[in-house]
Parts: structure tokens; sequence; C-alpha cells
């Protein structure tokens, strides 16, 4: 199974979570292995990113959350 259909399968397993607790733990995991990975961006990097993002927008080039969503039901 490759990495990409690995991260669907978890995804959507939890999206079924029902547990706050459990989903807490995720989070609180998350955030302490990505904050270990992270490096501030400069503000030329960050400019540069929003830059990017609003030229993609303009040419059609995003997903709205609801087509997001319906990939994974």
């Amino acid at each position: 199974m490759d990495l990409q259909t690995r991260k669907i399968e978890f995804v959507q397993e939890f999206l079924k979570l029902q547990s706050e607790e459990l989903i807490v733990q995720f989070e609180n995991l998350l955030k302490k292995e990505t904050q270990k990975k992270l490096k501030p961006m400069s503000v030329i990097e960050l400019n540069a990113r929003i830059d990017q993002s609003e030229n993609d927008f303009k040419k059609g080039k995003f997903k709205t959350s609801a087509e997001l969503l319906s990939k994974y039901k």
C-alpha cells in the first residue's frame, strides 16, 4: 500500500471517530510532531506563497471544502 493510500484511509477512519478524548490525543500528537519539523518562513517566502495562492485562485486552481469532503465520504 502506497503512502497516499495510507493517508486517505487514515483520514477516512479519523473522520469516523466519535470520541472527543481520542481526537484531542491525535491533535496533541500532531502538534508535537509538526512543531519539531516546522521552521519559520521568511517574510519573502510567506509573500511568495500568498502570491502563488492568489494566482492559483484567479486561475480556478482550487477545490471547495465541499468538493474535498465529498471525495473522502
